[in-house]
């Protein structure tokens, strides 16, 4: 099948196809005598896991380590439960980032009297940070 009906099946873009491909991902498959490359179901198989995973959050990376242990079916499950876990701790992290930005926003948005005076809290706080973000 085309790239353009196997982007359909999966919701992955024909660029984004032909990236995966270059970066090794998604191996590439041969081409027809036509010159167009020929998909398999396989291959729209792999591109429905790869999906999966990146909505779920996972890099491109660890799609990589993903698809391989897939592959293998002589894996330990042990190495996908930790490849799972690493990433939940990541999101941890990322929410108690942005609990931690909300709580700032919140507290400095309350400050704010929100009115037609120049004065703002949350503009005296964002320049009277030194050293951050330079």
């Amino acid at each position: 099948m085309k790239i353009g009906t196997v982007a359909e099946q999966t919701g992955v873009s024909a660029k984004t196809i032909r990236y995966y491909e270059e970066i090794g991902l998604l191996e590439a498959p041969p081409r027809q005598e036509n010159g167009y490359r020929a998909y398999t179901d396989d291959d729209v198989r792999f591109l429905d896991f790869i999906n999966r995973a990146r909505r779920l959050g996972f890099s491109v990376a660890e799609c990589k380590d993903l698809l391989t242990l897939y592959r293998d079916k002589s894996r330990a499950s042990a190495d996908v439960k930790a490849l799972a876990l690493a990433h939940v701790a990541e999101i941890d992290q990322k929410l108690r980032e942005l609990q931690s930005i909300r709580h700032t926003l919140a507290t400095l948005a309350h400050k704010c009297h929100g009115d037609d005076r120049p004065d703002c809290p949350i503009l005296e706080e964002l320049s009277n940070t030194p050293g951050k973000g330079k």
